[in-house]
C-alpha cells in the first residue's frame, strides 16, 4: 500500500426494505488525499440491523487490509452497533453469548466476526477504532452517501461507486472477500415479522424528551416534563425487571411515540437503557420484551 495514503475515516449504513426484506449496506472510507472509495452490497432476505452490522464488518476489513497503524474513527447511525461493540459485547461474551436474562444473542453470528475483527485492529493501529455514533439524515455527507448507496443495494439497483484504480489495487482483493462472504441469516429473522410497507427502516431512534424550544419553555413546565419521563422510565425499569411482555401499543405509549413508529423498527433495537426485542405474535398482537443493558 502507499504509505502516504491513510484512511482517515470511515461511514457505514444499513438499509432494508421490509425488515426483514431485501436490504443493502455501504461503506465510505475517506483518506487524508482527499480520494474516496466506496464499497456495498445486498442481501435478498435479511435486516436493517444485520445490514448495519455487515456495513461496518466490512469496514473493518478494509481497515485491516490498509495494514496502516494510524487511528481511524468509524461512523455508524446505529446505536445498536455502536453500544453493542463498544459496551455489551464484552459481557456477550462472558456470558457465552447470552443475555442477562439467558436468551441467545440475536445476530451472533455477526457480534462474533465483529468483535474478533475489533479485537485485531488493537493491535494494528496505535489506538483502538474510535467508534462514534452519527445522528442518521441530519446532513452529514458521509452518512448520506453511506445512506444512498445502501438504499440503492436494498432497492436493487446497483449505484455508481467511487474506487479509483490505485485504491481498487489495494482493495479490490479485500472487496471480493468482504462481497462473497455472506453470512446465514440467523434466528434474528422471524417467518411472521410484519411487513406494514415497502419504507425503508431507520436505524436512529429518537428520544422521546426531545421537544421543540425546549429552553423556552417555562421552568415548571420543564420539571413537569423531566419528572414525567423519569417516570416513564421507571415503568419501563419495572417491566424490565419483571419480564412483562406488552404489546405495540402499550409500547408506543411508554414511548410517547406512534404505533407503527414501533413495528416498523425491525425486531430487535435500542432504546434508552434497553434492548427491545419482538418475542412473539398472539393473535393480532405483537409482544415485546425489554431489556436492561448490561454496565
Amino acid at each position: 500500500m502507499n504509505s502516504s495514503r491513510i484512511i482517515q475515516s470511515l461511514y457505514t449504513d444499513g438499509a432494508c426494505s421490509g425488515n426483514p426484506g431485501p436490504g443493502g449496506w455501504g461503506v465510505v472510507a475517506y483518506f487524508d488525499d482527499g480520494s474516496v472509495y466506496e464499497l456495498g452490497d445486498r442481501e435478498e432476505t435479511t435486516t436493517n440491523n444485520r445490514m448495519e452490522m455487515q456495513a461496518a464488518i466490512a469496514a473493518l476489513k478494509i481497515l485491516a487490509a490498509s495494514r496502516q497503524t494510524e487511528p481511524v474513527t468509524l461512523y455508524t447511525d446505529s446505536e445498536y452497533v455502536k453500544k453493542g461493540i463498544t459496551l455489551w459485547v464484552k459481557g456477550w461474551r462472558k456470558k457465552g453469548w447470552k443475555t442477562s436474562q439467558g436468551q441467545p444473542v440475536l445476530n451472533q453470528d455477526l457480534w462474533e466476526l465483529l468483535d474478533e475483527i475489533n479485537t485485531r485492529l488493537s493491535s494494528q493501529l496505535k489506538t483502538p477504532v474510535q467508534w462514534q455514533y452519527v445522528r442518521g439524515h441530519a446532513g452529514n455527507v458521509g452518512n448520506e452517501r453511506c445512506d444512498a448507496i445502501a438504499r440503492a443495494f436494498a432497492a436493487g439497483r446497483k449505484p455508481s461507486l467511487q474506487q479509483s484504480a490505485s485504491t481498487e489495487d489495494e482493495f479490490g482483493s479485500q472487496a471480493t472477500k468482504v462481497t462473497e462472504n455472506k453470512t446465514i441469516q440467523s434466528s434474528s429473522l422471524t417467518s411472521d415479522s410484519p411487513v406494514p410497507d415497502l419504507a425503508m427502516v431507520d436505524s436512529t431512534t429518537p428520544s422521546i424528551a426531545a421537544t421543540d424550544n425546549f429552553e423556552n419553555l417555562p421552568r415548571e413546565v420543564r420539571v413537569a416534563q423531566l419528572a414525567h419521563l423519569i417516570e416513564t422510565l421507571r415503568i419501563a425499569d419495572e417491566i424490565s425487571g419483571k419480564g412483562y411482555l406488552i404489546t405495540s401499543s402499550e409500547l408506543a405509549d411508554l414511548m410517547d411515540v406512534n404505533a407503527s413508529a414501533v413495528t416498523s423498527r425491525g425486531d430487535h433495537w435500542v432504546w434508552r437503557n434497553w434492548i427491545v426485542s419482538r418475542v412473539r405474535r398472539e393473535g393480532n398482537q405483537i409482544l415485546w420484551q425489554l431489556e436492561k443493558v448490561d454496565s
